[in-house]
C-alpha cells in the first residue's frame, strides 16, 4: 500500500466515530488521547460530557451509564507531546473533551498524515487496545488537549460487569471498517474535489484550525491543489 492507504485501526476508531455522529442528531465530531496521563480522581458532575455523550450514543443510562463513566479518568496531552509512537502499545481509550490530535506515519522520507480528530468523540489504537500489538503510527498533539481515560484493564472488566457492552463494541468496530471501505474508496476513486468536499462536509471546523500541509496529505494531494480547490470554493460562494 502507499503512504496514503496505510489507514490503521486507530484511525478507524475516530473515523468510524465521526460518521455515527453525523448521522445521529446534531452530528458533532471526534477524537483522542494522551501520552502522560493523570491519574486524578473525578467527580462525577465533570463528566457530565461523557455521561451525554454514552447517553446519546450508546443509550445508556442511570447506573449502566454512571458506571462505564466512573472507569475514565482525567487526562492532559500538551501541544507537540505524543501519545503513541510506532512500536508502543496502545493501552488506553480516551474520550476528547479538547484539543486536536494528528495520527501520521513517517517512513523516514515524508510523513502521511492519516486523520486529525477534535472534541466530542473515541479514538485508540484497536490492535493495541484488542490484539495488544504495536502500533505503525503516530499519535501527537497539534494542540493542548483534554481527555477522559479508560485504562485497558478497566476496559475489559467493563465487559465483564455489563453484558450489552459485548453488543456496542461489535456493534461500533462494524461501523470503523465501513468507514475504511468508505476512506480507502475516497483515496482510490474520487478525484482531488470530490475528496475536498468529503471531508469538508464531513469536519468543516478543521479548515480553519489544521495547517494546509496536514489536511493536503489527510485528503491525498499536494498543498498547492488545496490551495487551488479552496480559492474555487471561495469564488463560488
Amino acid at each position: 500500500m502507499t503512504g496514503e492507504l496505510q489507514i490503521s485501526l486507530c484511525v478507524l476508531f475516530v473515523c468510524a466515530y465521526r460518521c455515527l455522529n453525523r448521522q445521529k442528531v446534531a452530528q458533532t465530531e471526534c477524537t483522542k488521547f494522551s501520552l502522560r496521563l493523570s491519574n486524578a480522581a473525578i467527580n462525577f458532575p465533570a463528566m457530565n460530557e461523557l455521561e451525554r455523550y454514552i447517553s446519546t450514543y450508546f443509550g445508556l443510562t442511570g447506573s449502566d451509564m454512571q458506571e462505564i463513566a466512573s472507569y475514565f479518568s482525567q487526562t492532559k496531552l500538551k501541544k507537540g507531546d505524543f501519545f503513541l509512537k510506532p512500536g508502543e502499545v496502545c493501552r488506553t481509550l480516551s474520550f476528547q473533551r479538547t484539543g486536536l490530535v494528528r495520527f501520521y506515519i513517517d517512513d523516514g522520507d515524508q510523513e502521511v498524515t492519516q486523520w486529525i480528530s477534535g472534541k466530542d468523540g473515541f479514538v485508540t489504537e484497536l490492535s493495541g487496545l484488542i490484539f495488544n500489538q504495536p502500533s505503525r503510527c503516530n499519535i501527537q498533539a497539534l494542540t493542548d488537549s483534554d481527555f477522559y481515560t479508560i485504562q485497558q484493564q478497566d476496559y475489559v472488566r467493563l465487559g465483564e460487569r455489563l453484558p450489552q457492552w459485548h453488543h456496542l463494541e461489535k456493534l461500533f468496530i462494524a461501523r470503523c471498517f465501513l468507514f475504511m471501505e468508505q476512506r480507502i474508496f475516497s483515496l482510490l476513486s474520487m478525484k482531488a474535489e470530490e475528496r475536498y468536499h468529503w471531508l469538508f462536509n464531513l469536519n468543516p471546523e478543521l479548515f480553519n484550525q489544521v495547517p494546509l500541509q496536514y489536511l493536503a496529505s489527510m485528503m491525498g494531494m499536494t498543498p498547492e491543489t488545496l490551495s487551488r480547490i479552496r480559492k474555487k470554493q471561495t469564488s463560488l460562494s
